[in-house]
């Protein structure tokens, strides 16, 4: 070797760590959201020496999970996770489960033990691939430093193959820690399957049929797909629904709308009742949540013919696009929705009233997360007529997301405020989301709706056929015997907060926390 060539080689030699860490970068994924270990260090120095990459640590795994899926569903880019061996993973594994259905684009990164110690089964060793595998849909371990960096680019390009993956990269700490000169160019991003001129035409022919026709929908519901299913919907008659929960939807005035298909199986069959043809629209056929005695748990009618327009992997945009090319609807306006603000609310302090107030103060291009379980119906409701915003909701039913989701989502959008609807019993999961808030100075407004018991869970007992419940049995329901102090713990947090009794208080409270800048929390008694 030359002198140049010594001397070119040195200054490219770099930890494993670092060559990963500048393959994310140069890829576009300049966040990680981080809780690490001691098998993580020379990732943290990594990040450390990167002025391009962005830090947030959360105080819980699931905070750090959670977070990035908020910020993968508002940017279309993954965020990196870094989390600390198999247990580490553990802990943050229910939003990882949230972000896979939703089909956010995320790279994990896990640290494990160096390659020659896993021998010796220290205390912290675990089958980390193993902990991994059931929520990744892509999955690798680094074998060398020189293998990190094309590993990361795979991680990346798999994260953002349509319409978004959870990858996980598991690095053994001696993969971090050794030099090497090996570097990646980032990928080409893998491209939606196209459009099926077959289904289309299929899709096209059962809309013209004249017999009841439903649209079932989820996914991204941007402004211009719900546009696009809804002048097919006006042209043929159709109905357009969307899935109980959607990953992101755009919502409120001058926007088409879609019906949300109920959460219990009998309002879900009630509404689907009478339908010739489903229409599936990057979704699958609906069933319930959960299978329950002699129930119906399959939500397709009986004698209803199935047809898929495009699956999740495929060109939602370029089918929608063809569908309305077919029916000839390209003219045909959407049914927007109106502009509209109800009055300051008086009365009693209920969930209605809480979401006529979250209209009436709502602020233009707002963020909603959604965890407001049994109570956010209200403000599901009242703000279909608020000015433009988006709405992300629940996809998994792993509870524990509402808070790690509006602080991702308001790390991906610093300019927009970000509004979290939450259950008192699921924010319980994840409030050290609060300490990530206050210490990143994120604009999020938690309003909790304090019913101070597992509202959902109590009406699930019954329809399970769980029927005259004890005591006991109630007790594991109930969050009183101690009441939840929201306020100090928010304020414990470093997050200001407020405790609201009555509905002036909370109006006025709603009115002071948005104009408060960096976090704020609103305990309502409900």
């Amino acid at each position: 070797m030359s002198d140049a060539e010594q001397s070119d080689s040195q200054d490219n030699d770099r930890s494993g760590a670092e060559s990963l860490v500048q393959t994310f970068v140069d890829a576009g994924v300049n966040v990680c959201f981080a809780n690490p270990g001691t098998s993580e260090m020379h990732f943290v120095a990594a990040l450390d020496s990167n002025p391009e990459m962005r830090c947030v640590l959360g105080l819980f795994e699931g905070v750090v999970t959670g977070a990035a899926d908020g910020y993968g569903r508002m940017t279309g880019m993954p965020a990196a996770t870094l989390t600390h061996l198999g247990p580490g993973l553990g802990n943050g594994l229910a939003n990882v489960h949230n972000a896979k259905k939703a089909r956010t684009p995320m790279v994990n990164v896990i640290g494990d033990h160096a390659t020659f110690h896993r021998k010796y089964d220290a205390p912290l060793t675990s089958d980390v691939e193993g902990v991994a595998r059931p929520m990744s849909h892509w999955l690798k371990v680094s074998a060398t430093a020189d293998d990190v960096a094309n590993d990361g680019a795979e991680a990346v390009q798999a994260a953002l193959a349509p319409p978004g993956q959870v990858a996980s990269l598991i690095l053994p700490a001696d993969t971090a820690w050794n030099r090497t000169t090996a570097s990646a160019a980032p990928l080409p991003r893998l491209q939606p399957n196209p459009v099926n001129t077959d289904q289309v035409d299929d899709v096209a022919k059962a809309l013209n049929s004249g017999e009841p026709c439903v649209m079932l929908i989820n996914g991204i519901l941007t402004e211009e797909r719900l546009a696009m299913a809804d002048r097919v919907a006006q042209a043929t008659g159709a109905r357009v629904i969307t899935d109980t929960f959607v990953s992101r939807m755009h919502r409120g005035a001058g926007r088409a709308e879609a019906l949300r298909l109920p959460y219990f199986g009998e309002q879900a069959a009630d509404v689907l009742a009478g339908t010739k043809h489903l229409i599936l629209i990057s979704t699958q056929p609906p069933i319930t949540f959960f299978a329950y005695p002699d129930k119906p748990n399959w939500l397709t009618p009986e004698g209803c013919e199935l047809h898929t327009l495009v699956e999740r992997d495929g060109d939602i945009d370029g089918s929608l696009e063809a569908l309305v090319d077919a029916v000839g609807a390209q003219t045909t306006p959407i049914n927007a929705v109106p502009h509209v603000r109800p009055d300051r609310p008086i009365g009693d302090l209920t969930p209605e009233t809480i979401g006529v107030s979250l209209a009436h103060h709502f602020p233009e291009n707002a963020i909603v997360v959604d965890e407001g379980g049994t109570c956010g119906a209200g403000s599901a409701l009242s703000t279909r007529t608020s000015a433009p915003h988006d709405w992300l909701m629940l996809t998994g039913g792993s509870i524990g997301y509402g808070m790690p989701t509006a602080t991702g989502a308001a790390v991906a959008c610093p300019d927009r405020q970000v509004i979290n609807l939450q259950a008192d019993g699921s924010g319980m999961y994840t409030l050290q989301a609060l300490w990530t808030q206050a210490r990143e100075n994120l604009n999020v407004t938690t309003i909790i709706f304090a019913n101070r018991k597992y509202a959902i869970l109590q009406i699930e007992f019954g329809r399970v056929g769980a029927h005259n419940p004890g005591p006991k049995a109630m007790s594991m329901l109930d969050l009183s015997n101690p009441d939840l102090n929201w306020v100090s713990l928010a304020e414990g947090m470093g997050v200001a907060a407020w405790r609201a009794t009555t509905l002036e208080e909370f109006n006025s409270a709603l009115a002071a926390s948005l104009k408060h800048q960096g976090p704020s929390l609103i305990e309502a008694l409900v």
